[in-house]
Order: structure tokens, then C-alpha cells, then sequence
């Protein structure tokens, strides 16, 4: 509900405006793409270059987080195998107890403390 009233009050006035933009401003214009001949030019309406550059901004400044964050994705990867490295060490070393604890006393040993839950397959 608070989607669709977030919806209605942001994203509906944007388009709005979007929309009246790309009317307003429908008359070609050239743009010269050689800046010392002026040989190549291209004729578009205002509001396609001006929706392109807001794309290609999007599409370069996305392209630039994601390499700035690069070390974080890979300090998360190694953090996680190491805990389930350590997860795996500590059934190992709660079963070699088990074990040792069952030899030790000639009967089974009392059942192991539950493992705590894997948190990836609560997700």
C-alpha cells in the first residue's frame, strides 16, 4: 500500500514532467559530432539527446560504483568462505568429541548440542 502511495506522489508527477519535456521540446537540432570540419552532424529532436545523456550518465556513473566496490564484493566473498570454513572445522571438532566422548566412557555420549542454523538457506 505505502508502494503504490509512494508511486502515485513521486513517479506519477516525474513521468508528468517527463512527458511535457519531451513535448515542449520537439523542434531538431543539430548535433555536430566532428568539432573541427563540422562535417558529421546528426539532426535530433532536443528531448532525445537530452534523454540520452540522462541515460548515458546513468548507464557510466552505475558502471563507476560498481568498480569502486569491487574490493567490498571481494572482502564479503573471502569473509564468507572463511565462516564456512569455520563452520565446517567446528562439526568436525564436534564429532571427533562425540567420538572421543563415546570411547572414552564405553556407552553413547549424550546427543551433541544442536548447530546453529545456516543463516544463506533461512534466506
Amino acid at each position: 500500500m505505502l508502494r503504490r502511495i509512494v508511486l502515485l506522489l513521486i513517479v506519477l508527477p516525474v513521468s508528468i514532467g517527463v512527458v511535457a519535456l519531451a513535448v515542449a521540446n520537439r523542434h531538431a537540432v543539430s548535433l555536430v559530432l566532428d568539432p573541427f570540419a563540422g562535417n558529421l552532424a546528426v539532426q535530433l529532436p532536443l528531448f532525445v539527446l537530452l534523454f540520452a545523456a540522462l541515460i548515458l550518465g546513468v548507464v557510466l556513473g552505475g558502471a563507476a560504483v560498481w568498480f569502486r566496490q569491487g574490493r567490498y564484493r571481494r572482502a564479503a566473498r573471502a569473509a564468507g568462505r572463511d565462516a564456512r570454513r569455520a563452520s565446517a572445522e567446528a562439526e568436525q571438532l564436534r564429532a571427533e568429541h562425540q567420538r572421543i566422548m563415546t570411547a572414552a566412557s564405553g556407552r553413547p555420549a549424550l546427543a551433541a548440542p544442536p548447530s546453529l542454523p545456516d543463516r544463506r538457506s533461512a534466506a
